[in-house]
């Protein structure tokens, strides 16, 4: 056998990048489509209202635009699956990762302080989905920013 093969293939950043972000909006839009995120929505609203002592209803005088949901989504998914796709190291990906989704978790009791609903099912489901498929990806790929096989 010649060794001249490499063990794993040549991965690509930007195109792959385009096509986890791609994947992670269409699952986002699916989930909102069947309802699943207004549910999640929901709930998250109905447990902060627990929290912060407001009474059972909506309690949140003002919701965030869908554009605004929709376009800090896309930038969560193309921008994640691209940074970690540009990082070496899967535990640097892992930190990456689960760092982008605890601050943006982080931001739903914002969200309430300031009388918005926290709606942040959307641009979590597309972080979660971004990140999980660029770590699956760098499992079988060689990327660029990873160095040789010793």
């Amino acid at each position: 056998m010649s060794s001249n093969h490499p063990r794993y293939a040549q991965g690509h950043v930007l195109v792959t990048a385009a096509f986890i972000g791609s994947l992670a909006l269409v699952l986002a839009a699916g989930l909102g489509a069947l309802g699943l995120t207004a549910q999640a929505d929901a709930a998250f609203a109905g447990a902060l209202c627990r929290v912060l002592q407001q009474d059972g209803g909506t309690g949140f005088q003002k919701s965030l635009p869908a554009w605004g949901l929709w376009l800090g989504a896309a930038l969560l998914a193309y921008g994640l699956a691209l940074a970690m796709l540009s990082v070496p190291g899967t535990w640097r990906r892992l930190v990456l990762w689960l760092t982008t989704v605890l601050v943006l978790a982080a931001w739903a009791p914002v969200l309430a302080l300031a009388a918005h609903a926290p709606e942040l099912a959307t641009p979590l489901i597309a972080a979660l989905w971004s990140g999980a498929c660029s770590l699956v990806y760098v499992r079988s790929h060689r990327m660029p920013c990873d160095a040789e096989p010793g």
